[in-house]
């Protein structure tokens, strides 16, 4: 917009260009049709990078209406046994996860073919992620995964989860230390939600790998770290676990701004 904005006001400084005129008059009667065309080129340059602007802001706010469309299939509820038939104004509860998620596809992969390059599309590449991977997709899963990832801001919050699906995907595919590569870019966000998790995540890894010693580190230096979270309270149960099978728990002292 500010961009617009911008060019609207150039192009609206009759007094610069009349001054401009004044002092090329002679210049411009010797080479006119050299000139003319030049300035013709320039002003279409001009009007074409504003026509751009306000083109691709439309096709964006058009893209986040339908966005929204798209992704009403995802308040859909899913009852087994559900009755067919709909209500009037009210939609049918999918039969399935399955079924749900297979509609999500359909319903994403159509608005992302509407409406590509857009920030919309970026946006419907994460849920759109989700279903590919609960429908065993892990391959096309990890497609969206990634084009979410290198698209989507650097501040987007929505980030933590794209990383966090991501590695569950590789650990899907028997992929562990890619695994871990995703859930390590995890554990370097500050994320209010997912506070501690990709932590948590690496001890799990870990864990899979036989790496037990290794895991038990990880899950105390996590509770430590954040002893209030929803990951802390996890990592305590992994802890009692690898206790049971005669882990050695070492002994972390809390962080002096620990929390969640």
């Amino acid at each position: 917009m500010a961009e617009k904005l911008s060019t609207r006001k150039e192009l609206r400084q009759p007094d610069a260009l009349q001054r401009a005129g004044l002092e090329a008059r002679e210049w411009i009667q010797q080479r006119r049709r050299a000139v003319i065309i030049g300035v013709a080129a320039v002003i279409l340059i001009a009007l074409g990078a504003a026509l751009a602007s306000y083109l691709s802001d439309r096709g964006e706010d058009r893209a986040a209406k339908d966005l929204g469309a798209a992704l009403k299939i995802l308040d859909r509820p899913v009852a087994e046994n559900a009755q067919a038939d709909a209500t009037p104004g009210n939609e049918a509860p999918f039969r399935s996860q399955g079924e749900k998620d297979q509609s999500a596809v359909k319903s994403l992969s159509d608005f992302r073919s509407q409406h590509p390059g857009t920030r919309g599309a970026v946006t419907a590449a994460l849920p759109l992620a989700d279903a590919l991977y609960r429908l065993g997709d892990y391959d096309q899963a990890l497609v969206a995964y990634s084009e979410f990832l290198k698209k989507a801001r650097e501040d987007d919050p929505l980030r933590a989860a794209a990383l966090e699906g991501e590695g569950y995907t590789y650990e899907a595919k028997g992929q562990l230390d890619q695994a871990l590569s995703s859930f390590d870019q995890l554990s370097k966000m500050k994320s209010e939600f997912l506070a501690g998790m990709g932590t948590f995540h690496r001890g799990r890894i870990l864990a899979l790998q036989g790496k037990k010693d290794e895991a038990a580190k990880v899950f105390a230096e996590l509770v430590a770290a954040h002893p209030s979270s929803a990951a802390a309270r996890m990592a305590q149960e992994r802890i009692a676990v690898l206790a049971s099978e005669g882990v050695k728990i070492p002994s972390v002292a809390p962080a002096a701004d620990a929390g969640v």
